[in-house]
């Protein structure tokens, strides 16, 4: 979520004023004043600290080609939620949702003033209110606008001082986005195997390395190789003094790992298929599910362009090869940790080639000499490096 912080800054006889004042017990507390019916975006600083305000919200004010729906991690489609975070908790019985006949505190309605149906949930810390629309999905290439009014109250019973609106656009493509895959206690590594890693020296890497079932023999690094992170084996072998025997971690972690795969791979309603029949050079991939029944190529540098929160899945049903020297970019903040590529096939990263993204890789990962990687290697049987630099995002 974005953070709206208020520009203003009161001229300096006012600020001194407001300090005399407040020394001298002259007034309790300071309230900007907002005329009636004025409507104020998040974050923008009203009333006093003890009334509640929204600080932040998802999309955020003014956003565009925002998806107009998400497919879940457990391959459910839903319309793209709309959120409100809360200055301080709030009661959820004043932030109610869609429903006739009552006075509406969080509403979602298009430009034209369609009002959007949905349902509104608070989070546990009553917080983060989100509003999820009971259509699988908003209408692309329109603007919305979302209000939370002043019938909003804290938990104390205090209302908002002014209802606040922000609005946002969504793509002119109808659009499933996608949520991450997630990696459970996989997530904190940079390479993990089943059955090992070979090691040209030296690699360098940044982030957890483990193996298993396989004994820790099979984990051929040395820990002046590892620049963060820790060597998990299943026993007493492995490289000294870095390794840690976690037998128990390791078996969840591969677990993790493995439904992982399952869940990259079984995702549903792709945006592209056999995109390019399966050469993705010289492409840029906006966010979504990509979907090949064959492997794919990377022959020339390839571009994934989206912002911080978007999502990429890559389902191929075979080998991902990406040739020498060439690079995965990444632009508009789009982050490796979010892209992930599910291969049933083995995974080969040329010659001094750049990758990104997270790779969920049924066999063999080879990262050929000089290659570099800003993502996840995790493979369902070996790795093998070569001089190379490993970086978990």
């Amino acid at each position: 979520m974005t953070r709206f912080e208020s520009s203003y800054k009161p001229p300096m006889f006012i600020a001194l004023l407001l300090v005399a004042l407040l020394g001298g017990g002259g007034i309790g507390r300071v309230s900007a004043t907002v005329a009636p019916g004025v409507t104020l975006a998040p974050g923008t600083l009203v009333g006093a600290t003890t009334e509640p305000t929204v600080v932040s919200s998802s999309p955020s004010n003014n956003a565009t080609n925002v998806p107009t729906s998400i497919n879940t991690s457990d391959n459910v489609v839903i319309g793209t939620a709309v959120t409100a975070t809360f200055s301080q908790p709030m009661d959820p019985e004043t932030v109610n949702s869609f429903s006739a006949g009552n006075s509406l505190t969080f509403t979602v309605r298009e430009a034209n003033g369609n009002e959007v149906s949905g349902i509104v949930v608070m989070n546990d810390a009553n917080t983060v209110a989100t509003f999820t629309p009971t259509s699988a999905a908003l209408n692309p290439n329109t603007s919305y606008v979302v209000t939370v009014t002043t019938a909003a109250k804290n938990a104390t019973g205090v209302a908002m001082d002014n209802p606040i609106e922000w609005t946002f656009a969504t793509s002119a493509v109808k659009f499933t986005g996608q949520a991450p895959v997630l990696l459970g206690t996989a997530g904190p590594f940079a390479i993990l195997t089943k059955s090992g890693i070979t090691d040209v020296f030296p690699s360098v890497i940044n982030g957890n390395v483990g193996a298993s079932p396989i004994t820790g023999a099979a984990i051929h690094l040395k820990c002046s190789e590892l620049k963060t992170g820790t060597v998990y084996s299943v026993n007493a072998a492995g490289p000294l003094p870095c390794r840690v025997t976690a037998p128990s971690l390791l078996t969840k972690a591969v677990h993790d790992m493995e439904i992982a795969y399952t869940n990259a791979a079984g995702r549903k309603h792709p945006n592209f298929i056999n995109l390019g029949a399966g050469k993705i050079g010289g492409l840029n991939l906006v966010p979504g599910l990509y979907k090949w029944t064959t492997g794919i190529l990377i022959p020339t540098s390839v571009t994934l362009s989206g912002g911080p929160d978007a999502v990429w899945i890559f389902q191929i049903a075979g080998r991902l090869t990406q040739a020498n020297a060439t690079r995965v970019i990444l632009k508009g903040g789009a982050r490796a940790k979010n892209i992930f590529w599910q291969a049933s096939g083995a995974v080969a990263i040329g010659t001094t080639a750049h990758f990104a993204g997270v790779i969920l890789a049924k066999t063999k990962i080879a990262v050929k000499t000089g290659a570099s990687a800003n993502g996840r290697l995790l493979s369902q049987t070996a790795v093998s490096l070569e001089q190379n630099a490993v970086t978990r995002p």
